[in-house]
C-alpha cells in the first residue's frame, strides 16, 4: 500500500514543529476536536501536510470557498506528488436552482452550466477513495450535499482482464447501466465507441482510456489507450472501471422505487385536491409522470436527485449520502478558515429547505425533494471522526470543543471534552475555568519574521484631520493605507472627501464588480492609488504587502464587521509590512475591541521575543504584480481607434475576461441575484464564440 510521503526540500521551521507534535499527539490520544491557530503566512498548509504524513490516514480538507479550495489542492499536490490529492467542489460554472416566487407567480427552472473538468475531478475523488488509502480530498461545502450511495457506486463497476469470460454484448449492457454514452464520433470522458469486435472506453474520471477486444465469449485483450494519439499498451492486471455518474440506481430497486413514487404521488394529489389546490395538483401530476416515464425508459431523468431516497434505500427524513460517506470511519478532517466554514456548513440546510418547501407547497415537486439536501449540522457532527479546525481567528465554538475538564461523570472520574458535557445532565465538580487541557496548537511565527501590527485606539473627535496626517506620512514613505467603514455611503463620501484634498483614493464595496475589483487592487499596489476605502476588507484577493496602515472607523460599533474575529482579520491586512500599524477610531473600547487588541498584542510580543532569540530580522512579504485586464482592453481600443468587438480582442485576453466574468457570475448566483448571473452568462457565451 502506498503511504503518504512529503516530497519537499523544506523542513518544518519556526513554531511549526511544536504545532505538528501537539496535533499528532492529540490525534493519537483520540481527541475528537483540536484547533490549529495559525497566523497568515505561517505555513499552516505545510503543518497540515506533516500531520497527514505522521498519522497516515485518508484526509478531507473543507474550505468555505471554491477558489481557496483550489489553492489548497494545488499546494497539497506539490507537497504530495506521489499520492492521490483530489479536488471536490460543485461542478457548476453557473447554477440557478429551481425555485418558485409566489408573490409574482414566477417559476424559475433549474439552469446550470456543468464544468466537465470539475465533474471529472469529482468522480476521480470518489474513485480514489474506493481504490486506495493515501487520499487527500480538498473540498468546498459540496462535501455535505447529497451525492448518492457509496455502496451502490462501489458495486456498479466493470472489471476487465485478459482472458476473462465475458461477451461483447454483456460489456455493452454494463456500460449503459453505468451511464456511459455510446459516441463513435466524439470520443470523450464518460463515453465509449465500438469498432468491430473492439470497445474503446473513456472513464469519466481519467485522462486516458482502455481498448478492449473480444473473441466469441472472452476478453482477448485489454490495453491502456491514449485518446489523442491512439497509442495502446497492453495491461495484464485487472482494470476496474467506475460509473460515469454518482447517482446509481440498481435494477432491484428501480421497480419498487417507481412503485413507491406512484403511491406517494397519489397520496400527495389527494392532499392538494382536498385543500382546493387543483392547479398545483395538475402541475405535480404532469411533472412527476413525465419524470417517471424518463426513468422507466432510460433509468435517469433531469432532476433525478429529487427522487434519490426511493432508489438508495433511505426513508423520509434520513440524512443523504455525501462525499464523507465515501471515506473510511477513521478519516481525518481539517476545516480550513473554520470561523467562516463552520457558519456556512450550519446554514446550508435551512437555506435549501426554505426554497424546496415552496416548490413542494405549490406542486412543483413531491415531498421527497426535501430529502435531496445538504446535511444538518448535527448530522454532520455525527459523521466526522477527528477534526482539526484551522484559522487565525477561531471562534469560541471551535475553542470550546477542544477543552477538557476533570469531572465525575456517572460515578467515574476522568477527563472529558466540553462537547460531551453539553449533552450531559451531570454537572462538573470543578470551577468553570478549571481547564485541564486545551487542544489548541498555536503557530504564530512567519518565515519572514514580520510581526503582527501595532494597534492604537484614538478618539473620534477630529478623526478625519488626524487621518489625513497619517495618510500623508505613509504616502511620503511610499506605503499604502486601507480604511474600513460601516456603510457604502460613508465609504464613497470619505473617498470623495479625500480626493478633494489631493489624496489618490478609491472605494471598494460589493457594488464594485469583480472584473473591476482586481484592477483597483492592482492600481493600489502600483501606487496609482495610495488609499483604499471599503466596508468588508476580509475578501480574498486583499493580500497587499504594500499596505502598512489599516484604519478602522467606528470601531466601537458592535456587530459582525466589528466583532472580535472580524477585527483581528482586518488588522491582519497590516501584517505583511514591517511597519504594519492599525489605528482604531472609537470613543469607547468594546469587549470585541479589547479581545482583538489583547490577542494581536500577545502575538506581537511572542513574535518579537522569538525574533530576538533567533536573531531574525523581519522582512516585508514580496508578491508579484499582474497585468490589469480593463486597462489592457482600453489600450487595445486606443490602438485600434474604435470600440472593440469580440473578434478584435486577442484570444489570450478574451480567455482572461471569461475567467473573471465566470467568477463574477458564480458570485451573483451565490447571492441569489439570478438576473445579474444570467446577464453575465450571456456575456460569457458571446466572448466564448
Amino acid at each position: 500500500m502506498t503511504k503518504f510521503k512529503i516530497a519537499s526540500d523544506f523542513k518544518p521551521t519556526g513554531d511549526q514543529p511544536q504545532a505538528i507534535e501537539k496535533l499528532v499527539a492529540g490525534l493519537n490520544e483520540g481527541r475528537e476536536h483540536q484547533v490549529l491557530l495559525g497566523v497568515t503566512g505561517s505555513g499552516k498548509t505545510f503543518t497540515m501536510a506533516n500531520v497527514v504524513e505522521r498519522v497516515q490516514r485518508p484526509t478531507l480538507v473543507i474550505s468555505h470557498n471554491k477558489t481557496l479550495a483550489g489553492q489548497l489542492a494545488q499546494e497539497f499536490k506539490s507537497i504530495f506528488p506521489n499520492n492521490a490529492v483530489e479536488y471536490f467542489v460543485s461542478y457548476y460554472d453557473y447554477y440557478q436552482p429551481e425555485a418558485y416566487i409566489p408573490q409574482s407567480d414566477t417559476y424559475i427552472e433549474k439552469d446550470a452550466s456543468i464544468n466537465e473538468e470539475i465533474e471529472k475531478l469529482r468522480l476521480s475523488a470518489t474513485t480514489s477513495l474506493m481504490t486506495r488509502k493515501d487520499v487527500i480530498v480538498v473540498a468546498s461545502v459540496s462535501a455535505i450535499y447529497n451525492l448518492g450511495s457509496p455502496v451502490e457506486y462501489g458495486q456498479a463497476i466493470l472489471e476487465l482482464k485478459k482472458g476473462m469470460k465475458a461477451t461483447f454484448q454483456q460489456v455493452l449492457k454494463v456500460l449503459q447501466k453505468m451511464y456511459y454514452d455510446r459516441n463513435d464520433i466524439d470520443f470523450k470522458r464518460g463515453t465509449y465507441r465500438v469498432r468491430g469486435d473492439t470497445i474503446d472506453i473513456f472513464p469519466a474520471y481519467k485522462d486516458s482510456g482502455y481498448r478492449v477486444q473480444f473473441t466469441v465469449d472472452r476478453v482477448e485483450r485489454v490495453a491502456a489507450l491514449d485518446p489523442v494519439t491512439g497509442h495502446t499498451e497492453d495491461v495484464s492486471e485487472t482494470q476496474v472501471i467506475y460509473p460515469a455518474k454518482h447517482y446509481i440506481t440498481p435494477e432491484q430497486r428501480l421497480t419498487p422505487g417507481i412503485k413507491q413514487i406512484e403511491i406517494d404521488l397519489g397520496t400527495r394529489l389527494k392532499e392538494l385536491r382536498k385543500l382546493g389546490k387543483l392547479v398545483e395538483a395538475q402541475r405535480l401530476e404532469q411533472k412527476t409522470q413525465y419524470d417517471l416515464e424518463m426513468i422507466k425508459q432510460y433509468g435517469y431523468c433531469n432532476g433525478i436527485e429529487n427522487y434519490s431516497r426511493y432508489f438508495d434505500g433511505r426513508s423520509a427524513g434520513d440524512p443523504p449520502y455525501t462525499l464523507m460517506h465515501f471515506f473510511p470511519k477513521d478519516f481525518l478532517l481539517f476545516i480550513d478558515e473554520s470561523h467562516m466554514s463552520i457558519p456556512q456548513i450550519r446554514g446550508m440546510y435551512n437555506g435549501d429547505r426554505s426554497r424546496k418547501e415552496t416548490l413542494v407547497e405549490y406542486g412543483f415537486r413531491l415531498p421527497s425533494a426535501l430529502d435531496n439536501r445538504p446535511l444538518k449540522y448535527d448530522e454532520f457532527q455525527r459523521i466526522i471522526n477527528q477534526t482539526v479546525y484551522v484559522s487565525a481567528t477561531p471562534d469560541e465554538y471551535e475553542l470550546s470543543l477542544t477543552r477538557t475538564y476533570p469531572i465525575t461523570l456517572n460515578g467515574a472520574k476522568g477527563i472529558y471534552p466540553s462537547a460531551s458535557l453539553a449533552s450531559s445532565s451531570t454537572r462538573r465538580s470543578g470551577p468553570q475555568d478549571d481547564k485541564e487541557y486545551d487542544g489548541v496548537a498555536e503557530q504564530l511565527i512567519r518565515p519572514t519574521g514580520v510581526l503582527d501590527p501595532e494597534v492604537e485606539v484614538r478618539k473620534t473627535e477630529g478623526q478625519i484631520e488626524n487621518l489625513m496626517e497619517e495618510i500623508r506620512k505613509r504616502v511620503e514613505q511610499g506605503e499604502r493605507v486601507l480604511i474600513t467603514t460601516l456603510t457604502k455611503r460613508m465609504a464613497e463620501d470619505l473617498a470623495d472627501y479625500l480626493k478633494e484634498h489631493g489624496v489618490k483614493v478609491h472605494y471598494l464595496h460589493s457594488d464594485v464588480v469583480t472584473l473591476e475589483r482586481g484592477d483597483i487592487l492592482q492600481s493600489l499596489r502600483l501606487g496609482e492609488y495610495d488609499v483604499l476605502v471599503g466596508i468588508n476588507l476580509l475578501r480574498e484577493g486583499l493580500d497587499l504587502p504594500e499596505v502598512s496602515l489599516v484604519v478602522i472607523l467606528d470601531a466601537d460599533k458592535e456587530g459582525f464587521l466589528r466583532s472580535r474575529t472580524s477585527l483581528i482579520q482586518t488588522m491582519g491586512r497590516a501584517a505583511r509590512h514591517i511597519n504594519g500599524k492599525v489605528i482604531m477610531y472609537a470613543d469607547t473600547v468594546t469587549k470585541s475591541m479589547k479581545a482583538a487588541i489583547d490577542e494581536v498584542t500577545r502575538r506581537r510580543k511572542y513574535q518579537a521575543e522569538y525574533n530576538k532569540k533567533n536573531n531574525i530580522t523581519p522582512k516585508s512579504i514580496e508578491k508579484a504584480l499582474r497585468d490589469r485586464l480593463i486597462e489592457k482592453v482600453e489600450e487595445l481600443e486606443e490602438e485600434a481607434g474604435k470600440e472593440l468587438t469580440v473578434d478584435d480582442i486577442p484570444v489570450k485576453e478574451r480567455d482572461k475576461m471569461v475567467k473573471l466574468l465566470e467568477a463574477q457570475m458564480r458570485e451573483a448566483a451565490e447571492m441569489l441575484d439570478f438576473e445579474t448571473a444570467a446577464k453575465l452568462r450571456d456575456q460569457i457565451k458571446e466572448l466564448s464564440v
